[in-house]
């Protein structure tokens, strides 16, 4: 799922701190931000976000657990716009304004 902040003139970085986040790492001129729901780690919410064009872009879904390794790279992710994704953005929305 995606949100959209226009005219973003804040440092993400601190936006997302400010939304419970905790940033983890940058590739290029995208940054990645985790909120883990349980103290193990997961579920939790997960954020790739960058600037472009004076806008904020954050793709989020909800890591269920930890993904596995074998033959084929495993991720357990919902992506969808229900639930507690779709809560969570929308508190998102208010925060990050």
């Amino acid at each position: 799922m995606q949100i959209k902040i226009d005219n973003f003139l804040g440092n993400p970085v601190n936006a997302f701190r400010r939304a419970g986040y905790s940033f983890q790492r940058q590739a290029g001129d995208e940054m990645s931000f985790a909120r883990p729901l349980a103290a193990q780690g997961y579920p939790r919410f997960h954020i790739y976000s960058k600037i472009e064009n004076g806008s904020l872009i954050a793709n989020i879904h909800l890591d269920m657990k930890k993904e596995t390794y074998g033959d084929n790279t495993r991720h357990h992710g919902e992506y969808g716009d229900e639930g507690a994704l779709k809560d969570e953005v929308r508190r998102l929305g208010a925060v990050l304004g």
